[in-house]
């Protein structure tokens, strides 16, 4: 490197570890794997792996706990400092938690695959956290709308705020994308009689896509940004300053990925005929998401669903006993149904696609991946198939008004 870079930004792999070890300020037991999450927030209308090394880990907790100076070499023997991570034995680590963490409100579900924390506000979240993060998994955190200004997200507001400004809307059925004046979406958000309709005279299931998103968002909406980000959950991990993040830990010279945040809006399926569909088709994120669902508006209008049958069609769904439960809760808001699948299934669902498409009379090109082209809402039947066929289980988890769902990088889902 040219003798003017300053060593501090780290000319090496050893010195971004020692320099940005130092930064982290951790002790041994408290250095976990940490994330650079994507926030996105969520607003629904109508109805209501792999095991991650410790390598990384090692290396930090060994730096700052000998003080190794950033000048010399650490001598690490890495046969000897992997740990050996416990094989995927859900019941000792459910058991282990349960002893360890008894001062935390969470539970178990999906057949123990996601990690449900239901007390946003207590401060040892974390570390529960942290156990769960490593095995690669799914959590969701309750009531953070319990933490924000709701009158800031209610789609009246944003319409009044923002309602002249362009965008791209996805029309979820066809795919087909079209600009125009956002407005018009929201009009349509939760009054039926005003959303466009499809050449057979169909309603239209349309989606406000990443809309605003990144810089733009913080610019264009700062009230609601500041809001967004004193109500995220799990502040360690998922605040852009929080000493669990690695991106704020990277020094200036990398290229930081797009922490969003972004805004996704859609209609709900409540008001289509076909309940096959969704507004957010089968796909993988490059980095770990924080999704918050910050609105859910009912739909009214000819044609929509009650609110008992969009609970019955909620409940037809694989559910755990803990989702069923939440959904006769009067106090709770169903906003949005999530299809998670981990992301060690990605080929035998990326094959198992390719062959229905086949089934189905399309071709299939070498380059075509039905996973990264989001072509693909995998329906009930479909999910069942994939299950008896593959042995890939579905993962169905029901959003609420005010839950936060994080994804690990790399798992597939559709909403």
């Amino acid at each position: 490197p040219p003798a003017s870079q300053n060593n501090e930004q780290g000319s090496t792999l050893r010195d971004l570890l020692t320099t940005t070890a130092g930064k982290l300020r951790l002790g041994s037991t408290d250095a976990g794997i940490a994330f650079a999450p994507v926030y996105s927030t969520g607003t629904a209308s109508g109805k209501s792996g792999r095991t991650m090394p410790n390598i990384l880990d090692d290396i930090i907790a060994s730096v700052v706990e000998n003080k190794i100076p950033p000048n010399r070499a650490p001598k690490i023997n890495v046969k000897s400092e992997i740990k050996e991570e416990p094989k995927d034995d859900k019941k000792s680590i459910q058991d282990d938690c349960s002893k360890r963490y008894s001062d935390i409100q969470y539970s178990w579900i999906c057949d123990k695959h996601v990690l449900w924390l239901r007390d946003h506000k207590n401060s040892n979240n974390w570390k529960l956290f942290k156990e769960c993060w490593k095995q690669g998994r799914p959590v969701l955190v309750s009531g953070m709308h319990k933490k924000m200004n709701f009158s800031l997200w209610k789609a009246e507001s944003i319409s009044l705020d923002f309602g002249n400004q362009q965008a791209d809307i996805l029309n979820c059925k066809d795919s087909i994308i079209s600009n125009t004046n956002v407005k018009e979406f929201w009009d349509g958000f939760e009054d039926v009689s005003k959303r466009q309709k499809v050449k057979n005279g169909e309603t239209a299931l349309l989606k406000l896509k990443d809309w605003p998103s990144g810089e733009d968002f913080k610019a264009m909406m700062p009230a609601r940004y500041e809001d967004l980000l004193k109500s995220l959950p799990l502040p360690e991990y998922c605040s852009p300053e929080g000493k669990l993040n690695l991106a704020s830990h990277l020094p200036g010279f990398f290229v930081r990925p797009d922490l969003g945040p972004r805004l996704c809006s859609a209609y709900g399926v409540a008001a289509t005929k076909d309940h096959d569909i969704g507004t957010t088709n089968l796909h993988i994120e490059v980095s770990d998401v924080v999704n918050i669902l910050v609105y859910v508006g009912i739909a009214r209008g000819n044609g929509v669903l009650s609110k008992s049958g969009v609970l019955k069609k909620l409940e037809e769904e694989d559910l755990d006993d803990l989702l069923r439960k939440r959904l006769k809760d009067s106090s709770e808001l169903p906003g949005a149904l999530w299809h998670i699948y981990a992301g060690k299934d990605a080929d035998k669902i990326r094959e198992f696609l390719q062959k229905i498409a086949k089934e189905q009379g399309l071709e299939v090109l070498p380059e075509h991946d039905p996973i990264r082209d989001q072509s693909w809402y995998v329906n009930k039947k479909l999910r069942q198939r994939l299950f008896e066929e593959y042995g890939v289980k579905t993962c169905t988890v029901i959003q609420f008004l005010g839950d936060a769902i994080i994804l690990p990088a790399g798992a597939l889902h559709q909403v």
